[in-house]
């Protein structure tokens, strides 16, 4: 959960934005009027977006809808305005409340960990820029992701993905921490097929915007199911194919997979899941296959 504003205040306490000057004013209605000059003696109001932040103290708590307006600065993130948010605590409508919490890590698109719903579509909001998203006046509303359980406001438990990675051993075994020498030796065209899954960030988008991923049941889906091919395919990490098949023919695994599509959509790091799908349901058969005539 993020507990610190990076761009809102000074790091005396003063208030005043980093580099000097004024510190933004508050009023007890909206934000207030910042008059700026245009150097002619005339003002003009700064514009504001306003955020729309979905609320909730707790998973059992009541959820309701609080209104904050930001100053828009040129390129600006949704984790900039909820920022400015913590550090002005105060909805538009004039009333003091809490700092939302939200998760972030890297800024970076990197961690995954600020996934959330940005006008009802999952997406990373450090890489969401508020000049870019379509508003025609309107709110940008932010939402916790519905398939994780809520902790507070924005912030979800992924606990459940971080397990099933567990789960399929996505990782490649070695023998103790010793110089093992150089690895297996692969070719630039296997390199450029895996990079892609390599990628994938385990941010939980295509988990949200999945049918068939739901928090009562036991799907993998596809962020797991893609790591799954990865290390199938690797020299080294194809030492744990066998469990990782079993998991995939088991409850939850590759098999309960519609192929809706809808994880294409939203990664935001264009991995081809569809691919790898198909890719683990053909080995998954094939190893169906040769169990049942006991090779």
């Amino acid at each position: 959960m993020k507990a610190t504003v990076l761009d809102a205040t000074a790091p005396d306490g003063s208030g005043a934005p980093p580099g000097g000057g004024a510190a933004p004013a508050m009023s007890a209605g909206p934000i207030a009027e910042q008059a700026a000059g245009d150097g002619n003696g005339s003002y003009r109001r700064p514009r504001t977006i306003r955020i729309r932040i979905k609320r909730q103290a707790g998973p059992d708590a009541e959820a309701r809808w609080e209104d904050f307006d930001v100053p828009q600065r040129p390129g600006m993130n949704i984790i900039s305005c909820l920022q400015w948010i913590a550090a002005h605590p105060v909805t538009a409508d004039g009333v003091a409340t809490t700092a939302p919490v939200w998760d972030a890590g890297c800024l970076e698109e990197i961690c995954g960990a600020c996934t959330m719903l940005i006008d009802g579509k999952v997406r990373q909001s450090c890489s969401a820029l508020v000049e870019k998203i379509s508003t025609d006046g309107e709110p940008i509303t932010l939402e916790p992701m519905t398939k994780f359980p809520l902790v507070r406001d924005l912030y979800v438990d992924r606990s459940r993905l971080f397990n099933d990675l567990k789960r399929v051993k996505a990782w490649v075994p070695i023998d103790g921490t010793y110089d093992l020498g150089p690895g297996p030796r692969i070719t630039q065209k296997q390199q450029e097929e895996r990079y892609p899954l390599s990628r994938c960030i385990s941010c939980g988008c295509c988990l949200e915007a999945c049918p068939q991923y739901t928090p009562v049941n036991r799907f993998v889906g596809a962020a797991v199911i893609s790591q799954v091919r990865l290390f199938n395919e690797h020299p080294t990490g194809s030492a744990l194919k066998d469990h990782r098949m079993k998991e995939m023919m088991s409850e939850g695994g590759v098999g309960d997979c519609s192929k809706a599509g809808n994880c294409v959509q939203v990664c935001p790091k264009d991995i081809p899941l569809l691919e790898s799908i198909a890719r683990v349901q053909r080995d998954a058969t094939w190893y169906a296959l040769k169990k049942l005539i006991g090779q």
